[in-house]
C-alpha cells in the first residue's frame, strides 16, 4: 500500500509538472498557396476579406471585386527600416510564394514562404519587417467562397474561428512554454525575429537565432520564465463565465542585420510556426447553457470583429485607390 501510494504521489508530481503545455500550429505558410480563382489563382479562398463594405457608393461591382484580398503568399509585404528604405533597396525586397522541389527529402512540393531582402551596403545596424497584407483577425467568423468570390460567413461560428489552425490565430493561449519555426537557410548570419500580440494587444518580439545554417531547421525559443513545477506556481481560481478567452497572433517576423554585417541579398524561406502553451481556461462541460442565456461572449465578439473589420477595411480600400493611381503596367 505503501509503494501504491508513493508511486501515485510521484505521479501526481511528474503529471503536473508536464501537463500544462498545449501545442499548435499557429501558422502554415504551406496552407496560404494561391487556390483562387481556379482558372488562374492570385488569391488564398480559407483566408480570403472583403473589404468592399468599407468603400463609398461610388465604386462599380467590379470595382469591388478587386478591393477582396488574403493572406496568399505573394500578397504578403517586406519593408525596410526607414533608415534603409531607399527606392533601389526597396523595390528589390519583396516576398514571394517559392515550391518545394517535388525530389526534396523535406516537405516535397509544398509551398512556403520566400523573402528576399536587399539592404544598403553602409556599415550600419539595420532591420526588415515582414508582415501579412492585413492584420490576422481573431475574432472574424469561418466562411465559404463561391465560384463568384462572394464570401459567406457561418453564422454558427460564435468565436470567429476563420484564423485557427494554422492560419496566424491560437485561442485560449496563457503562457508561452516555447516557439519553434521550420525555415531554410542559406548560411546568412543575420537573426530572425517573430512578433507576437495578444488579446490585450501587447506585442511580444521574439528573437529565435541567427540564420546560419544551411537547408532545413526547426528553430525553437524556450519561454525563460516558464514555471513548470506546479507547487511553484501562484494558484488562484478564476471566474468561468463571462471571461473572453485569451488568444496569441502572428503579427510578422523581422530580419535584423548587424553593422557588421554585409548589406545587399539576403534571402530566407519559411515553412510553419506553433507553439506550446498553458492553457488559459479550462473548457468544461457545464450543465447550463450560459450563452445561450445571456449572450455576453457574443456580443462582445461582434463588437471586436466589427472593430477590426472597420480598421481593415479602411485600409485596404486607400490600397486600391492608391493602386489606380499608378501606371497599369506595374
Amino acid at each position: 500500500m505503501r509503494r501504491f501510494f508513493i508511486f501515485l504521489t510521484t505521479f501526481l508530481l511528474l503529471f503536473g509538472a508536464t501537463s500544462f503545455a498545449n501545442e499548435a500550429v499557429l501558422i502554415d505558410f504551406s496552407q496560404l498557396a494561391a487556390d483562387f480563382p481556379a482558372d488562374n489563382p492570385t488569391e488564398n479562398a480559407r483566408t480570403m476579406i472583403d473589404f468592399s463594405a468599407q468603400a463609398g457608393t461610388s465604386f462599380s461591382d467590379a470595382e469591388r471585386a478587386l478591393m477582396r484580398t488574403s493572406l496568399a503568399l505573394n500578397n504578403w509585404e517586406v519593408r525596410l527600416a526607414p533608415s534603409a528604405r531607399r527606392i533601389m533597396n526597396q523595390s528589390l525586397t519583396m516576398a514571394r510564394e517559392v515550391p518545394v522541389l517535388e525530389t526534396a527529402r523535406r516537405f516535397p512540393g509544398d509551398r512556403v514562404l520566400g523573402v528576399r531582402v536587399n539592404f544598403p551596403n553602409e556599415p550600419f545596424n539595420s532591420w526588415a519587417s515582414i508582415r501579412p497584407p492585413f492584420e490576422i483577425p481573431a475574432y472574424m467568423r469561418r466562411a465559404t467562397i463561391d465560384d463568384q468570390g462572394n464570401i459567406i460567413e457561418d453564422e454558427t461560428d460564435r468565436h470567429g474561428s476563420r484564423f485557427v489552425d494554422g492560419f496566424g490565430v491560437v485561442k485560449n493561449v496563457g503562457i508561452l512554454r516555447t516557439v519553434s519555426m521550420t525555415m531554410y537557410g542559406s548560411n546568412f548570419p543575420h537573426g530572425i525575429e517573430i512578433v507576437l500580440r495578444d488579446h490585450n494587444n501587447r506585442d511580444q518580439v521574439i528573437f529565435m537565432d541567427y540564420m546560419q545554417f544551411e537547408g532545413w531547421r526547426t528553430l525553437t525559443w524556450r519561454n525563460p520564465n516558464y514555471i513548470s513545477d506546479v507547487r511553484q506556481r501562484a494558484l488562484r481560481p478564476t471566474p468561468l463565465y463571462p471571461r473572453a478567452s485569451p488568444h496569441v497572433k502572428l503579427i510578422g517576423l523581422n530580419i535584423r542585420k548587424d553593422a557588421m554585417q554585409e548589406g545587399g541579398d539576403v534571402i530566407a524561406y519559411i515553412r510553419d510556426i506553433s507553439i506550446t502553451f498553458d492553457r488559459a481556461v479550462n473548457e468544461f462541460q457545464r450543465d447550463i447553457d450560459e450563452e445561450a442565456v445571456w449572450g455576453i461572449m457574443t456580443a462582445r465578439e461582434e463588437a471586436r470583429r466589427t472593430h477590426e473589420f472597420r480598421r481593415l477595411g479602411t485600409i485596404q480600400v486607400l490600397r486600391y485607390l492608391e493602386s489606380q493611381l499608378m501606371h497599369p503596367d506595374m
